[in-house]
């Protein structure tokens, strides 16, 4: 008779605790307290967690600006409401600083494992790894590492008092320690795959994504990724069980294996809902901070002259977006720049006349600061190929090209520009398809140097624009973009949008 044991895991819930649509103010089957009243936990079950739990929603938003208002950490609470033991940290979990993420952690109850994140402070109490004996006296070895892109893309601000090394070495040595001294080995890992999982097909070099490399090279039996927010219900990477849940808490996974006494092991794996029931505690306890969100949210910040309707993802790109037009407008108000360039999250979204904080915070979805570069033409021509290769052709008809859509949904690494003029012909192929660029009114860029507002995240090169990495940094803002689009229409009600300069596509 062998020995079993349960595993339930989450990752990239993003601040998902309470059963609430935020952009909508209403209910939905989502949230950390719905999953932890589906959760069955016994002394051979274990709950992990991969990371990304700080950053997501206005309610974690809200609360790291006022946290000092509260007497308990809400990211905590849920976690503990669903018996979490151990978890890893996720490349958004540092987008606060040293202190947060302290703050964080010292009000948790799980242990931390991020065998790749070095504390020069010594003041986490983070882990490397750790063996946990189950009731049944099953023996599973336990480590986790994040994605070194933390490196990349966030500010160094945030990351003082701590080193980000390695993933696979750390992982490596991690499961050289374990291998001997348990019965089963996981691993935690805030990544995700760099191949497609179905042909092999190497997807991306960059290795911000490890997944398959880790589970190919190393003996771990269990391999828990995150990071893509892609639905992996199963998969075998050469004798490693590898999975993912998807994004923000409307599903998670629960996890079983057997180990024989002659020490096969076998796993299986299925996604649970996060279902409709509420755990009455803590929700009672939290639900005051829920409750001055939802306040918060619907305070009027302004208006727009009229409504922007949400916008679909190849119209826009083909026709440009009323959205990205504001977004634009904002950041060169924010910052005197030349030129801007935005994106857009993933799902279409627009903004009402009449503009709440709710408004604000649904279109604007990310906790990004502003960055000025220094570039020449020779860089915006590079980026706008990039740009370029989002839409491709199929029997004549422009479409959104794969290469954004796998093995990881990529609409937000499509930048909409401001105050350039340009034309993109899909008829030709990709890296020449720039036919042209000027300044709005008609004028060639010359062989000067202009200032270009981008999102920091996008300022590291990041979602391929590896020419902006190098530009000099001419100025580096602090304030989030959602706070300066609210203040932007405070000052300006009622907005008028308007595009600053001119986007064609030809395809025929």
């Amino acid at each position: 008779m062998g020995k079993e044991l349960t595993i339930y895991y989450t990752s990239d819930t993003h601040g998902h605790m309470f059963p609430v649509n935020y952009a909508s103010g209403q209910p939905e089957a989502s949230g950390l307290l719905n999953m932890a009243s589906v959760i069955r936990k016994d002394g051979n079950t274990l709950v992990l967690d991969g990371g990304d739990s700080l950053q997501g929603t206005p309610l974690t938003a809200y609360y790291l600006e006022h946290r000092q208002d509260w007497p308990f950490h809400p990211v905590a609470e849920a976690f503990r409401a669903m018996g979490l033991d151990y978890f890893t940290l996720g490349n958004h979990d540092f987008n606060y600083g040293y202190q947060a993420l302290k703050e964080y952690l010292e009000a948790s109850d799980a242990v931390c494992l991020c065998a790749n994140v070095e504390d020069v402070r010594g003041e986490l109490g983070i882990q490397k790894e750790t063996v946990h004996v189950l009731e049944n006296g099953l023996r599973i070895g336990l480590t986790g590492v994040v994605t070194d892109f933390v490196n990349v893309w966030e500010a160094p601000c945030n990351l003082e008092g701590l080193r980000v090394t390695d993933p696979f070495e750390a992982a490596k040595a991690a499961w050289a320690r374990l291998k001997d001294r348990c019965d089963v080995s996981v691993c935690m890992y805030h990544g995700g795959f760099e191949k497609d999982l179905e042909t092999g097909l190497c997807l991306s070099d960059s290795r911000e994504n490890i997944a398959c490399r880790l589970g190919e090279e190393l003996g771990f039996d269990l391999l828990l990724t995150g990071h893509q927010h892609m639905a992996v219900e199963g998969v075998e990477l050469a004798g490693t069980w590898a999975v993912q849940p998807p994004a923000n808490a409307g599903k998670f996974l629960m996890i079983q294996g057997e180990i024989q006494e002659d020490k096969k092991k076998s796993f299986r794996s299925e996604f649970l809902d996060a279902g409709g029931r509420t755990l009455e505690e803590p929700y009672t306890r939290l639900l005051p901070l829920e409750k001055q969100v939802q306040a918060w949210l619907d305070l009027p910040v302004g208006s727009l002259r009229e409504a922007i309707a949400p916008e679909g993802k190849l119209e826009a790109a083909l026709r440009g977006s009323r959205l990205a037009d504001l977004f634009n407008q904002v950041q060169l108000e924010a910052t005197g720049a030349d030129f801007s360039c935005t994106s857009l999250g993933n799902e279409p979204v627009g903004l009402d006349a009449s503009v709440t904080m709710r408004g604000v915070m649904a279109a604007y979805l990310f906790s990004n600061t502003l960055t000025v570069l220094e570039v020449t033409e020779e860089v915006l021509r590079s980026c706008l190929e990039r740009c370029a290769s989002y839409l491709e052709l199929r029997e004549g008809q422009p479409c959104i090209s794969e290469t954004f859509l796998k093995p990881k949904i990529e609409h937000y690494n499509y930048d909409f520009y401001a105050g350039l003029s340009y034309t993109f012909d899909l008829r030709r192929p990709v890296g020449s398809r720039l036919v042209r660029l000027t300044l709005p009114d008609g004028a060639p860029l010359g062989g000067r140097t202009y200032r270009l507002c981008v999102s920091n995240y996008r300022a590291t090169g990041t979602g391929g624009y590896p020419a902006l990495r190098d530009c000099p940094v001419l100025r580096q803002g602090n304030e989030e973009v959602p706070e300066l689009i609210k203040k932007y229409i405070q000052k300006y009600s009622p907005v008028p949008v308007a595009r600053n300069g001119e986007m064609k596509v030809m395809w025929k």
